[in-house]
């Protein structure tokens, strides 16, 4: 299987279990406040959605016109066009120079991206009132990540600084309070 590939496969994971969490949020939990300052549930899904929708659109991917609606057929009209301009991953090796100096496509949706995917979908679970797990393989993720971006993901305004977690919080407790949220 080839980087593009496993990348691809990775974020299309990230993708599914994120929509697993959109699916479940029940019609008034998209109002509720968000762990992210000022931010409702609605917010926080709009701001993946956007993100992603510039990324992509800044470096030549079709993905048409914003999506309207419910937040769910937002997501999944979203998630459509997206699978369709990511194609079979080929688009994944395109370089760019990066805020962080040369890059790919693919680089940037496996690192910042797939980061985004995870903290956002415990985000919209937690003001949801649905539960998610994060999985091992996502906490390993996001912790390189958060290890690779360094002090820059604070500095960006793309995550608060990081708090204190309880001294008996779990592994993925400790990861969300370094993403600057009460993991509690």
């Amino acid at each position: 299987m080839t980087s593009n590939q496993q990348t691809l496969d990775q974020f299309h994971t990230f993708t599914d279990r994120f929509t697993r969490v959109v699916d479940s949020i029940p019609a008034g939990g998209w109002t509720q406040p968000s762990p992210c300052a000022g931010w409702s549930t609605s917010d926080v899904l709009d701001h993946v959605l956007d993100s992603q929708r510039d990324f992509l659109s800044r470096h030549g991917l079709e993905v048409g016109e914003a999506p309207t609606g419910e937040p769910g057929d937002r997501w999944h009209a979203h998630v459509t066009a997206v699978r369709a301009a990511l194609g079979d991953g080929e688009v994944l090796g395109t370089e760019f120079d990066s805020y962080f100096g040369p890059s790919t496509i693919g680089a940037t949706l496996a690192t910042f991206y797939g980061l985004d995917l995870v903290v956002h979908r415990w985000d919209l679970a937690r003001a949801g009132g649905v539960e998610t797990e994060l999985r091992d393989d996502e906490l390993d993720h996001v912790e390189a990540c958060l290890d690779e971006l360094g002090e820059n993901i604070y500095s960006q305004g793309a995550c608060a600084p990081a708090v204190e977690p309880p001294a008996d919080a779990t592994r993925a407790e400790a990861v969300i309070a370094r993403t600057g949220r009460d993991p509690r």
